[in-house]
């Protein structure tokens, strides 16, 4: 390859190089408009709070370690304005927000199954094994004590209808 083409590529490189950069982005050039960071030491409560010009905002407040509530948005490339609510506490991380994935309904039947078992808890104890084979064969009780193991209560494969997949405990 000669000499000028090298520099003609390394020149073209270049350009789009400095063309596709992304500090020639809106987001590059945004400024923070507000901020607030306070910490108090004797209690370890905090509360922080920013804004920027192109739609980014945080605040959150909160005892380190122990609690933290707060907000964020922003907005997507296609111009979607995001917003996320959150807690942390003792439950976990709880975010809420329209952009979050949610479970698919309960089906009607596992409602109905549900409710039923609430309304007649005298009927959801223990499962109780009958061996229907004579105990002639010796492993009878052997075989009864081992089907236990996989014996639940009733309903203890099911769960509550208010348990989501951010309602769960950790």
């Amino acid at each position: 390859m000669s000499k000028i083409s090298v520099v003609v590529l390394v020149a073209v490189s270049i350009l789009l190089g400095v063309r596709a950069r992304p500090s020639d982005s809106a987001d590059a050039h945004a400024e923070i408009r507000s901020f607030v960071n306070e910490l108090k030491q004797e209690d370890g409560s905090y509360n922080y709070q920013f804004e920027t010009s192109n739609g980014i905002a945080q605040q959150e407040q909160g005892v380190g370690g122990y609690y933290a509530s707060g907000s964020s948005q922003y907005y997507t490339p296609e111009g979607q304005l995001i917003q996320l609510t959150y807690t942390a506490d003792e439950n976990g991380f709880q975010p809420q927000g329209e952009h979050l994935p949610t479970p698919p309904p309960i089906p009607e039947a596992i409602l109905k199954s549900l409710e039923w078992n609430r309304n007649h808890p005298e009927e959801t104890g223990e499962y109780e094994h009958h061996d229907h084979h004579s105990h002639s064969h010796g492993h009878g009780q052997e075989q009864q004590e081992q089907g236990k193991q996989y014996l639940q209560p009733a309903g203890a494969l099911l769960a509550p209808a208010s348990v989501g997949p951010y309602d769960r405990k950790v």
